[in-house]
């Protein structure tokens, strides 16, 4: 099929390549020349595994190519809008103006029977509103919603094989569209919910929340575990084997960030409040606070075992992105942590293996190396916040050898604290005696 895609950042621009190595013919269109420029090279204006070599693979065969100029989306029959939901900068709520931006921007450029499809997280009621200014501007086009379940580090493989597609529809002939588009994984067997749109949007921001909610509620039992000596990691497995539970985000830590998961949950309780159901979700705002405090948690670990302050301490972080696999430091906790040791004194000194060019741009009072040797030299204390595999796999008695004093804390519990320990290290972890 002809496919336009509008935004091409982290989403727009991986659903673009995906949908050209499935052997469509794809448009994508996004107003930073930069971007597109790199993008027309086969440069990938972030880091994604798998993204390279699908963007470079359909660039060279002629299906995916990039423009600032929407115009050129003109002959697409079906067009997605994967622009950014940031939150606003006054409240929490989604600033919607680049969507209603790239909806009014396609409005002159519909053929007959095109098909715009939202991708980008929305609050319930959007999917709505631009239907009806559609039947208004351009009634020989229609409009579907299509939530995206992207997971950062995994996005190409989730785009091309997904683990569901639901399509908020007003029709069944968008619905076919969106077969077509689709007909790999259906052909594969991907469930397919066919639902309206205010059903779709509720059920990305409905997930997200959930998810939310499992991180901050192991956390809430780390918090526990460390007033009565008990080792949350060991619940997490114990309740984890319960199927109706399951052993999955129930990994306790420094907590959860990115750009989704924190300003979804913030969009979504500002949308009930506006609906008159703030009540209904009022428990996210508690979820919200417990995945802050956990940040400061690592910091307070760290004071305590310093006797009070950490004034002069060289302190090791490892990572800055909110997780691995990723260069993204959107409201990563781990970048929070070490800006929080610069903040009280501390000789902070950063690493990690993508993510240090963002986190210069936001933070460029902090000292990074790419080298972990050099990050880890003559260190005082050693902080584990991106659970990167080479900070895994760490081998405590090397790195025994070139800290200045044997002190680890483990803000993602991903550690073996009898090995560190045997090393000599004195070993704290989030929730773990």
């Amino acid at each position: 099929m002809r496919i336009s895609v509008i935004g091409c950042g982290y989403l727009g621009a991986v659903h673009a390549s995906a949908m050209a190595e499935l052997g469509h013919d794809v448009v994508g269109i996004d107003v930073d020349e930069r971007k597109i420029t790199d993008l027309r090279s086969g440069r990938a204006p972030f880091f994604e595994p798998g993204l390279h070599d699908i963007l470079t693979s359909a660039t060279a065969s002629g299906r995916l190519r990039f423009s600032t100029d929407i115009a050129e989306a003109a002959d697409a029959e079906i067009h997605f809008i994967a622009v950014g939901t940031p939150q606003s900068a006054d409240t929490y709520a989604a600033d919607l103006r680049f969507v209603d931006a790239a909806f009014e921007g396609l409005l002159p450029h519909l053929a007959d029977g095109a098909l715009i499809v939202g991708k980008s997280t929305v609050p319930v009621g959007t999917a709505e509103r631009l239907a009806a200014r559609l039947a208004e501007a351009a009634p020989h086009a229609h409009l579907a919603w299509n939530p995206e379940f992207l997971r950062e580090g995994f996005a190409v493989q989730d785009t091309i094989a997904p683990d569901r597609l639901v399509y908020g529809v007003a029709d069944d002939r968008a619905a076919a569209q969106l077969d077509q588009v689709y007909r790999a994984a259906i052909e594969a067997g991907t469930p397919r919910i066919v639902t309206d749109y205010a059903t779709a949007e509720l059920v990305k921001v409905a997930a997200n929340a959930f998810l939310a909610t499992k991180i901050s509620f192991i956390n809430a039992m780390a918090e526990i575990a460390e007033a009565t000596g008990a080792d949350v990691t060991q619940l997490a497995d114990a309740i984890g084997h319960d199927a109706r539970i399951g052993r999955r985000f129930l990994n306790a830590g420094v907590g959860f960030g990115g750009g989704c998961l924190p300003k979804d949950i913030r969009a979504f309780s500002a949308r009930a409040e506006e609906l008159g159901r703030g009540e209904s979700v009022a428990f996210l705002k508690e979820v919200d606070a417990i995945n802050l405090r956990r940040r400061r948690r690592v910091v307070d670990l760290a004071v305590e075992s310093f006797g009070g302050s950490v004034v002069g301490k060289r302190v090791a972080v490892l990572g800055v992105t909110f997780k691995p696999d990723s260069d993204d430091v959107r409201d990563s906790p781990a970048l929070d942590v070490a800006v929080h040791f610069k903040g009280l004194g501390a000789d902070v000194i950063a690493t990690d293996p993508e993510g240090i060019a963002n986190a210069r741009a936001r933070h460029p009072q902090l000292a990074y190396t790419e080298d972990t040797d050099e990050a880890l030299r003559g260190a005082d204390l050693v902080v584990l916040v991106t659970e990167w595999r080479e900070y895994r796999n760490l081998d405590p008695v090397e790195v025994g050898r070139l800290v200045a004093n044997r002190f680890v804390i483990d803000g993602r519990n991903v550690l073996d604290p009898a090995a560190w320990r045997a090393a000599g290290w004195e070993y704290r972890g989030l929730g773990r005696p």
